[in-house]
């Protein structure tokens, strides 16, 4: 039964000329899939019909050639083609009640990678298209093009209705085209469309009445535009504006913020600049900020601070959030930890994953459903070896489909990596990928838990299982041996050298001078290098990378996790690969010069390469006695040291595809094809 507090989350709410069933809104966010995977896309956002979004978006939408981001696979609505690959999403949206809604997008100063057109901009100004932008311009806006960019808004709009959209957006924020016509310091127009802030919006008072007028009242025409206390005169824009669309989706000018990982940004943090635009406007407003909890949901709703609660993120890892709350499931919501590893693997150009939800684009390509899982009888029972994030994924999975499960850890603690790592600055809400499995484990009857029960491969035959999981994880070497090393640094007499794991477990810690060696290029790099300075030592980052945690860039993380070190006085040196290490100094080369230099270092902790704790997988294979069990399988970085997703993935994949015969889960996936 719902709780009480939870009622006005589930009111209706007017849009124009539709209604949402309830006030949970999956704003436009990407999905890596676009005109590429339509069925993937389909499912995906189906199944968040399915778990009780009132509104489901799709991403991006082109609305012409000369609009196209080439690199990405980015949604289109060039031509009817493209309308039966969108009704294929609007299909499975309406399948369950839920409204659908498309954002319609005109890039600017994104490069045409793909076309080859010149991309449009207020001005002549560099391509703002992140990591994938060549060295070329866009050319400057003509009168006539502001009135192509008007029919194509038409165009795009009309093909919108056919597809079967109910919301069909004007999209003015995240920097692109339209963003320059509001923006002071980029819009340098002598015309109407230029100088004063009247002016600067009337492209988006034009897009909107031609959306209004292209869709003729069967859609809702909505607005995604910035305000933000930062710039007053996004306020000045918005109250210009205020009355035209139906709906308006607000944000603020900082895209680390608005799509911050969990590290730097908590829950909610928008709402103060939608509170101040929601008293400019008598029309309902949507906004994110990784609304995980239905109290803070609830709250913001009853203050006035908006209408809907928009989500992305929050909707990737549990799809089923509404229902679950609707339903007085709240426990089994399944929290998004805000890692942004979804959003990586779009920028990546493959479709999104999600650490919590490994189910995530698996929906039609492997039919995996994130609620419901096939039990097959005769599994029998089936020992799990490892607590970490992939061996309880994996004790979870198969004990939804019936087995009798154990699982051994031979720490007291459940969590693995998981555990350890979320004891670094700003990683407390990862914590949510060990504690929702623990949680759901204790509520199944034939899983049993054996913390601090290390096996050898002798008490694994004693236990006589029929199936058998090795996640026994990974450790870090301490050699350097990584990305940018085949052969073991020189270490010579004197030199004091530590492995991550050794502080990850809480050993002591030498004092003095520590020099992290990061040639991971994540977060883990940086969030030990703050460890240690918040335990007082002085920490030198040293990367062969150009920056520091240069992967967490796709994770839109890499500026503030810099911005923290620079701000807890670690010295970042780049571009170096570590030699060796000797008393009281490590040596360097410069990875373009060859060039050698030393640094002062008391200590070192290389940061490089994990070595698989396969060493009982491979004994339970080579032993003759295991030749009654039916299947010995290895998972997670058992079997391949990567992302906790990955471990996760694995532990879920594995599990859900054990058969009672023993034979190997089948990888078998079904291929998509772009429609056409």
């Amino acid at each position: 039964m719902r709780d009480p507090r939870y009622d006005i989350l589930f009111e209706p709410v007017r849009l124009g000329p539709v209604t949402a069933k309830n006030r949970f809104y999956q704003v436009p966010h990407c999905s890596g899939m676009g005109w590429h995977r339509p069925r993937t896309l389909a499912a995906f956002r189906g199944m968040k019909a399915e778990g009780g979004w009132g509104v489901v978006c799709t991403e991006y939408c082109s609305v012409h050639p000369t609009s196209d981001d080439g690199g990405l696979p980015f949604a289109s609505l060039w031509d009817d083609e493209d309308i039966a690959a969108h009704a294929l999403m609007t299909d499975a949206v309406h399948e369950h009640g839920s409204l659908a809604g498309v954002e319609l997008w005109h890039g600017g100063a994104v490069a045409n990678l793909d076309s080859r057109l010149p991309a449009m901009g207020v001005r002549s100004r560099a391509s703002r298209n992140g990591l994938m932008a060549p060295p070329v311009q866009t050319r400057r806006l003509e009168k006539a093009d502001i009135r192509d960019i008007l029919d194509l808004q038409a165009r795009a709009a009309r093909r919108a209705v056919q597809a079967g959209f109910d919301i069909v957006y004007v999209y003015a924020t995240h920097g692109y085209l339209l963003s320059e016509f509001l923006n002071p310091e980029v819009n340098d127009r002598g015309d109407e469309y230029g100088g004063s802030v009247e002016n600067r919006v009337r492209i988006v008072r034009e897009l909107i009445d031609i959306t209004r007028e292209a869709t003729r009242g069967k859609c809702a025409v909505a607005t995604r535009l910035t305000v933000d206390r930062s710039i007053p005169e996004s306020f000045e824009a918005f109250e210009i504006l205020a009355e035209l669309p139906d709906l308006w989706d607000l944000t603020i000018g900082d895209y680390d913020v608005e799509m911050g990982s969990s590290r730097f940004v908590g829950e909610g943090a928008l709402v103060e600049d939608v509170a101040r635009a929601r008293g400019l406007t008598s029309k309902p407003v949507v906004a994110v900020g990784r609304f995980t909890s239905p109290d803070t949901m609830a709250r913001v709703i009853r203050n006035g601070t908006q209408d809907l609660i928009g989500a992305a993120r929050p909707s990737i890892a549990d799809p089923f959030l509404p229902k679950k709350i609707e339903e007085g499931r709240v426990e089994d919501v399944r929290e998004c930890i805000g890692c942004n590893i979804c959003y990586a693997h779009d920028s990546l150009g493959v479709p999104i994953r999600c650490t919590q939800n490994p189910t995530t684009g698996e929906e039609w390509r492997r039919g995996w459903h994130p609620e419901r899982i096939e039990r097959e009888r005769g599994l029998g029972r089936v020992l799990v070896i490892g607590g970490g994030p992939a061996g309880l994924e994996a004790a979870r999975v198969l004990g939804e489909r019936g087995a009798q499960v154990m699982l051994a850890e031979a720490k007291r603690e459940l969590g693995g990596r998981v555990s350890r790592e979320s004891r670094l600055p700003g990683l407390a809400e990862w914590r949510r990928v060990r504690d929702w499995r623990v949680a759901q484990l204790a509520r199944l009857d034939n899983v049993e838990v054996f913390p601090e029960s290390p096996m050898s491969a002798a008490d694994v035959l004693e236990v006589e299982a029929e199936h058998v999981i090795v996640a026994t994880g990974a450790r870090w070497t301490t050699d350097a041996v990584g990305r940018h090393r085949d052969a073991p640094i020189e270490a010579a007499s004197g030199a004091r050298v530590l492995s991550v794991d050794h502080v990850l477990d809480g050993g002591e810690i030498p004092s003095g001078r520590v020099l992290i060696y990061d040639d991971d290029h994540y977060y883990l790099g940086p969030a030990l290098a703050l460890e240690l300075r918040r335990r007082g030592l002085e920490v030198v980052l040293l990367t062969p990378a150009g920056r520091a945690g240069q992967w967490s860039a796709f994770t839109s993380e890499q500026e503030s996790a810099c911005a923290a070190l620079i701000e807890s006085d670690v010295e970042i040196v780049t571009n170096r690969v570590l030699e060796g290490v000797e008393a009281g100094r490590a040596r360097s080369t410069c990875v373009f010069s060859g060039r050698e230099s030393t640094i002062a270092a008391d200590w070192v902790l290389p940061l490089t390469l994990r070595a698989t704790n396969d060493g009982l997988y491979f004994e339970l294979l080579a032993r003759e006695e295991a030749g009654r069990l039916k299947s010995v399988l290895r998972v997670g970085d058992c079997e391949a040291p990567g992302l906790i997703a990955s471990a996760v993935y694995s532990g879920h994949r594995v599990a859900r595809g054990m058969r009672e015969t023993g034979e190997a889960p089948a990888d078998e996936v079904r291929r998509e094809r772009a429609l056409g």
